[in-house]
């Protein structure tokens, strides 16, 4: 929800995760495509936006210097295109907050890119019809249509279809990073073996049991070839499943980041604690607009 204060418009980029990851084929031009399922968490970078006679981005957050050496920032690039979409002129001073890891798995970039469209419709004063968001979207990065469209989600092609998906039971949510970053392009180029069906679902699951099982019969394709560039991803996996009360464990996108599923969040808080070690990211969190119950 757009938060507006004084000519100020701030909204949440919430950090996705894949529940499940199938790689399902591969284009002649070499991009690969998939069936994932993806929803959102409480948890996320935060992007503020106000009148400006200029375009400036300013940086701020635990992983803001991470960030601040990256001249082709997406951030940037949608105020850009949505400017030259809009006819309007380009201006405005941009604030992001970076509480989300880098290169981590979580789609914060993409996710900073959606909510910067979103802010600067708000303060530009563009009419819903007036440009195609959703185009503008998938022109700055495969995940950046479906953190436009903010709830779960099932997303196909090479990121481009997305699809609403069944609303998701309540959980506690555990987020382990450790302190590695992953390229995309490195994972893929590191897959081995052949490729998986979609395996989409229609009916909302009851409760996380539910949910759990039909996770249980799905993968994230990509962990074999993640942990092959980066095995500590095995630790992290072995020490959420072996945290009191977790429900599964997986690794969320290319990696490295892995999730765990809990049936409350004091259960994952209770996890967070003991799961902590030196140079790892460990923060508990909930799903985000996708709950039944």
């Amino acid at each position: 929800m757009n938060a507006e204060v004084s000519g100020v418009v701030a909204l949440p980029a919430p950090a996705r995760i894949n529940l499940y990851l199938h790689t399902t084929g591969r284009r002649a031009e070499g991009d690969h495509e998939m069936d994932s399922l993806i929803v959102f968490t409480e948890l996320g970078d935060t992007l503020s936006v106000r009148s400006a006679d200029g375009l400036t981005l300013a940086l701020d957050g635990p992983f803001a210097d991470a960030l601040s050496g990256q001249v082709d920032n997406l951030v940037l690039g949608a105020a850009q295109l949505l400017a030259e979409a809009a006819g309007v002129p380009c201006r405005a001073a941009i604030t992001l907050t970076k509480c989300l890891p880098l290169s981590s798995g979580l789609g914060g970039g993409s996710a900073d890119a959606a909510a910067t469209l979103k802010a600067l419709t708000a303060l530009w004063g563009i009419g819903d019809g007036d440009v195609d968001l959703a185009e503008i979207a998938a022109r700055l990065a495969v995940d950046v249509p479906v953190c436009l469209a903010g709830g779960p989600a099932f997303v196909g092609g090479t990121g481009e279809e997305v699809k609403l998906a069944p609303a998701l039971p309540s959980a506690g949510l555990l987020l382990v990073n450790p302190g590695v970053a992953l390229a995309t392009a490195s994972v893929y180029g590191a897959r081995r073996g052949g490729f998986s069906p979609a395996a989409r679902f229609e009916d909302a699951p009851e409760d996380l049991a539910v949910l759990v099982s039909l996770l249980e019969e799905r993968e994230n394709d990509l962990t074999a070839a993640a942990t092959r560039l980066c095995p500590v991803i095995d630790d992290v996996l072995a020490a959420i499943n072996g945290a009191p009360g977790c429900r599964l464990a997986r690794m969320t996108g290319i990696g490295a980041t892995c999730f765990g599923l809990f049936d409350d969040a004091n259960l994952a808080e209770q996890a967070a604690g003991e799961l902590m070690r030196d140079g790892w990211w460990v923060v508990p969190t909930a799903f985000s607009g996708s709950s039944i119950g």
